[in-house]
This record gives structure tokens, sequence and C-alpha cells, in this order.
């Protein structure tokens, strides 16, 4: 079973390779730059999304995770490129399932608490309200991969997914990064600024 995943070289796609590739799986990881440490059987595709997909989804392809983005606050800062990746980037990805796999492909969106904006408590069946840019993305993207599996191009499902914390590595431009900084950072030797009051909870 051949198994894609976009964003393959974070943080979460490298751990979710190497789990699926201990189960057997066929791993593509599809990706800006190569993962530090690719499972063995598995396939690298580099470069931007819309330039390797042909080569990271095609016929044999059963299995899609999407987890290429331009993170919270990086897509915040440059509203471009935050809908070019997010919404536009998605789109091409449910296309080429819908046109190169021999079978819709599962599909699985990886989401994000920001659709549901500033609130203490939400479920599956609070409404969507995103503040700002990497929310309304998130929430478009829902959207589409709910139609595309509608018309049963894809056998879609979206994970939202809560601040992955500690997050290993350089900090990249996400507006929750303080919550591995705050861990990170003191182990490494390093000082790390919280920008929140200490009684803010995370969920």
């Amino acid at each position: 079973m051949s198994i894609t995943i976009t964003g393959g070289a974070g943080f979460l796609g490298a751990k979710l390779a190497r789990a699926l590739a201990a189960r057997g799986a066929s791993v593509v990881l599809c990706d800006m730059v190569a993962p530090a440490r690719p499972p063995p059987n598995s396939r690298v595709v580099v470069g931007a999304l819309e330039d390797t997909l042909d080569e990271a989804i095609t016929a044999d392809t059963k299995a899609v995770v999407h987890l290429a983005c331009v993170a919270s606050g990086g897509s915040e800062q440059d509203f471009d490129l935050g809908y070019r990746v997010n919404v536009d980037g998605l789109v091409e990805a449910l296309e080429r399932c819908r046109s190169a796999c021999a079978a819709p492909p599962k599909f699985v969106f990886t989401s994000s608490l920001a659709v549901f904006g500033a609130r203490a408590h939400a479920d599956d069946a609070s409404s969507t309200e995103p503040q700002n840019s990497y929310g309304a993305q998130k929430a478009i993207g829902e959207l589409l991969v709910h139609d595309y599996s509608r018309k049963g191009f894809v056998d879609g499902r979206t994970v939202r997914l809560p601040t992955i914390s500690v997050r290993p590595g350089a900090p990249n431009a996400a507006a929750s990064g303080f919550a591995s900084g705050i861990l990170r950072e003191p182990l490494s030797g390093e000082p790390s600024v919280c920008p929140m009051p200490p009684e803010t909870p995370l969920w």
C-alpha cells in the first residue's frame, strides 16, 4: 500500500512516516526539504507541492495525509502565501487524487482548533468562527475535503489538531510556538519568553 505524506519532513510527518513504515507501508514523503531520517522503505520527493504532486500521488496511491501548510503566524503575516499553500495547495492535492489514483484514496486533512476562533471550549458540534487567516484557510479546507468526499473523488477525513508540544528543532511560525519554547529552550539552556499570563489554559 502506497501512502503519500505532504509535509513529510516536518515533526508530525516524520513521526507518522516511521510509524507507517514499521507497519510495512510504502511511504512517499513530499516536502520542500528532504527529511532528516526517512524510513528505509520510503521514497522522498523534494520541491514545491505544485511541482511534485505528479510524482508524489500516482495511480497506486491508496492514501494521502496532507500535512503541508503555512503555519498560523506565517499565514497571518503573508496573506497571499497562506492562501496559496493552505487552500490552493490543498485543491491541487485533491485534484491530483481525483485524476491520477486508480480508486478514490483515503485523504486525511489536518485542520486546526483555529477554526473555532477564541473560545474556552469547543467540540465537533461547535460552529467554526475563525478569527485569523490560518483558521479561515483551515475551515475552507474542511469544506473542500467534505465536498470532494461527497462527490466520491476521495474518502476524506479531517483531524483538528491542538497545539503540538514539545516540537523539537528550531521554532516555526506557529502562533502557539511559545508552548513548545517554554519547555524546549530551557532544556537546552536557552532563555524563553512566554507572551501569555501564567493563568492561561492550554488545550
